[in-house]
């Protein structure tokens, strides 16, 4: 049980979060159980996802993304949130990262972001539902070595502010950035870009509690973007 005061008496309703088998993901997926919600996941590899409804499929994909979360809303009757969890990086100098990988890490984090966003949006319509997107602390502070994932967060950060002034009245949007999380999301780096302190990166648990907490907010009333990482975590300021 988190130690993070939440309104006990609020449903998240019906939750569709992407990369939602592991990592933050997975938090959110726990987070949005332990309120009395249904969350449905897309991911890669649904091979955490168990007890839960969970469709296999990479957010690169616009056509299967777009299918898979036609096939969640109407499994669910519809959806009240979305959670757009899923990402990837490929650190390196631009020199150095294969284009194709470069432009990948754009194709899950940015374009995976607008597709999930756009095949959610008629069913969000119908009842004032909201809009979750995960950026970074490096979308709003740039770092050498790292120019896709600040360039696809960078696009997450500018994309869910436009969102918000072109949904504003229909549906909620909340942009997420938060610093780095207790997760596997470095295991795959070279040393040299792997987290020298561990101590400094955040529980996705607790970011997991702030995405409930902008979940719950009043009809009216909108958590437009939030700022959240380990007290001690250097990337911000």
């Amino acid at each position: 049980m988190s130690n993070t005061a939440l309104n006990t008496t609020f449903n998240p309703g019906r939750v569709l979060v992407t990369g939602g088998s592991s990592g933050l993901g997975a938090a959110i997926v726990a987070r949005v159980l332990e309120a009395g919600g249904t969350p449905v996941v897309l991911d890669r590899d649904i091979s955490g996802a168990s007890g839960v409804k969970a469709f296999e499929v990479d957010v690169a994909d616009r056509e299967a993304v777009t299918a898979a979360v036609q096939e969640a809303a109407q499994t669910l009757d519809g959806l009240d949130a979305i959670v757009t969890a899923a990402g990837i990086d490929r650190c390196g100098r631009l020199e150095d990262v294969d284009a194709s990988e470069w432009e990948k890490v754009l194709a899950v984090n940015l374009t995976g972001t607008v597709s999930t966003v756009r095949a959610a949006l008629p069913y969000l319509k119908e009842n004032h539902g909201r809009v979750v997107t995960i950026a970074s602390t490096l979308g709003i502070r740039a770092v050498a070595d790292a120019t896709a994932y600040c360039a696809s967060k960078f696009g997450v950060v500018g994309f869910s502010h436009a969102l918000a002034a072109e949904m504003a009245g229909e549906v909620g949007v909340t942009c997420m950035i938060p610093g780095g999380m207790q997760t596997r999301f470095f295991d795959d780096r070279d040393e040299k870009y792997k987290p020298q302190d561990n101590s400094r990166l955040n529980d996705p648990a607790r970011v997991a509690d702030a995405i409930i907490f902008a979940l719950s907010q009043p009809k009216g009333c909108e958590v437009r973007q939030m700022l959240i990482c380990h007290e001690e975590e250097g990337s911000w300021p």
